[in-house]
């Protein structure tokens, strides 16, 4: 095994000389277990594992598979990982101890946008469901309980999937049964009959359709174009105590997810992830999505611009404060908050803009000056992070 004197050898004078804190350049631990979940966008912490981007900057990354995103939650908290590819309103949710007991987080850096979807049973294919209206139409005629699953209560397929199913006028809590299923389990319990549709990362929603167990209803992007998705979780006390490990892990990760932007990489790294130590998936199942190949199982077969994006010349790694404020004006609105939070002040303090701008400077990489962004969702409502309050009590359709 190298020792830290021979890693930190490996890495350029210029970024030993500037990148680290005052006093010593050398990360404090050049060892770092990394958590992820067997999902198409786990690729970040892989490449960086297994393409030596590790090494570059005096570290050595362990990518650990792990079971379910509670167990991301809780191995994260008590230090058993030193961080994880975990979803964006988890970590927010620990913040504030809901959905897990409370501990101080950090958001190192947002690892990819886009690239999720919703898939329904073809049960409801036989019965005329193709999109949210005619989903609508059939709950509102048939007595029967539906039943929808999603991967974390706090978490970004949760908000995907509650948000689509109120723009099309269905509430995710009174109409429908809404459970938790751990993103690998999905398509098994679909096929058994244990939930009528889902949300997930891909390549579940993919799977289902290469296993003619369900089809496609409306992908992520389709409901926020560029959404927040996974990001590089991790403890404010591991930040504390590791500064320069914890810069030297965003700089191999966001290389990694530069190297995995390009087009002409993606073939490759489908087939490294494909593997039974990642994703355990066939590697034509994760291929197609991966670089915007749209089948939705049901007829419609399309090149879709907005598919998972890894880069995007620094504008996907940037840790905005209105991505983590979305998440806590969604948990507002569904109850999970009680009350509102000083919705900026945690994401400030969540939000690591600080040690991403010294990683990202390092690589070159340009930080955007407004840590605010705009977007236009599926229902047309528009979130700038001006007003989250006023934001999350504006919808109709609310716990």
């Amino acid at each position: 095994m190298l020792g830290a004197a021979t890693l930190m050898n490996m890495v350029p004078s210029g970024i030993r000389s500037a990148a680290w804190a005052a006093g010593s350049d050398a990360p404090e631990l050049t060892e770092i277990k990394i958590g992820f979940i067997p999902l198409t966008d786990c690729a970040p912490i892989v490449v960086a594992a297994q393409m030596g981007f590790d090494k570059k900057y005096g570290i050595k990354i362990t990518p650990s598979k792990e079971a379910s995103w509670a167990a991301i939650r809780d191995k994260t908290v008590n230090g058993e990982l030193h961080a994880a590819h975990v979803l964006y309103g988890l970590v927010y949710g620990v913040q504030l101890g809901i959905g897990g007991q409370q501990k101080d987080m950090a958001v190192l850096m947002s690892l990819n946008h886009n690239g999720q979807a919703i898939t329904l049973a073809n049960q409801l294919k036989e019965k005329g469901v193709k999109d949210g209206r005619s989903l609508k139409r059939l709950l509102d005629n048939e007595n029967r309980d539906y039943t929808f699953a999603q991967t974390f209560p706090t978490g970004t397929h949760a908000m995907w999937l509650n948000y689509w199913l109120a723009a099309n006028g269905i509430n995710p809590i009174k109409d429908v049964k809404n459970i938790v299923v751990p993103p690998p389990q999905m398509v098994a319990n679909m096929r058994i009959g244990n939930m009528d549709g889902y949300c997930v990362g891909e390549p579940w929603n993919a799977r289902a359709i290469y296993d003619k167990v369900g089809y496609t209803v409306t992908t992520t992007q389709d409901i926020w174009t560029d959404h927040p998705e996974k990001v590089l979780g991790t403890t404010a006390e591991f930040v504390a105590k590791h500064p320069n490990t914890t810069r030297a892990m965003i700089m191999a990760i966001l290389d990694a997810c530069r190297y995995i932007e390009a087009l002409e990489n993606r073939a490759s790294v489908a087939k490294l992830i494909s593997g039974k130590a990642y994703v355990n998936a066939p590697e034509d199942v994760i291929g197609g999505r991966f670089v915007g190949d749209y089948d939705n199982g049901i007829g419609k077969k399309w090149k879709d611009p907005n598919y998972m994006k890894f880069y995007g010349d620094g504008a996907v790694n940037f840790p905005y404060l209105s991505d983590g404020m979305w998440f806590l004006t969604q948990h507002k609105r569904w109850g999970l908050l009680k009350s509102d939070p000083d919705y900026l002040g945690v994401a400030s303090k969540v939000n690591q803009i600080k040690l991403y701008s010294e990683a990202a400077s390092q690589l070159g990489i340009s930080v955007p000056k407004d840590p605010m962004r705009t977007s236009k969702l599926i229902d047309g409502v528009v979130w700038d992070g001006k007003n989250p309050a006023a934001y999350a009590a504006s919808f109709k359709i609310k716990a």
